[in-house]
């Protein structure tokens, strides 16, 4: 028979795995950017595809343009919700995407404190253009298919009670 503190204990490691992945590779390849697409230049990849730094001091989609201290006061209390949801048994659909929201929630946060000159007054570092979409990065990513897989894990246990 499982034990319900052991599956919960194996959920927070994982969770807790992916949230270090996102947050280390995301840093990563804004440094990165921050680097290699200095001075306006872009790399493009294939098809519409390219890197090209920008910056958002507002939330998704770069709305919200001068409210990034309020957008990253916000993150952090949904991270800690989200952390404290982990005490929970979950899914592993949901344990996967409550590790990559978070995940993705902390990269961006860290642009914010970080990347500006004052407390939560930096910008958060993009550079995925898909020329046809708004300019992102690795968090966002997590974030998206983070949020795709809380859904999903929703939606099953639904379908399961």
């Amino acid at each position: 028979m499982n034990d319900p503190r052991t599956q919960n204990g194996a959920s927070k490691s994982v969770a807790l795995i992916l949230i270090a992945i996102v947050v280390v590779f995301d840093q990563l390849t804004k440094h990165w950017a921050l680097g290699s697409l200095n001075n306006a230049k872009t790399i493009d990849i294939f098809w519409t595809l390219r890197f090209n730094l920008v910056f958002n001091s507002g939330m998704a989609f770069s709305q919200g343009q001068g409210v990034g201290r309020v957008i990253g006061l916000l993150a952090v209390f949904v991270v800690i919700g989200l952390l404290a949801s982990l005490r929970k048994t979950i899914s592993l659909q949901t344990t996967i995407g409550t590790g990559l929201l978070i995940g993705g929630a902390v990269g961006n946060i860290l642009d914010r404190l970080f990347r500006g000159d004052g407390w939560m007054r930096g910008a958060v570092v993009d550079f995925i253009d898909l020329q046809w979409f708004p300019v992102f990065n690795l968090a966002d990513s997590a974030v998206t298919i983070g949020a795709g897989f809380l859904i999903l894990g929703a939606f099953n246990a639904r379908v399961r009670s």
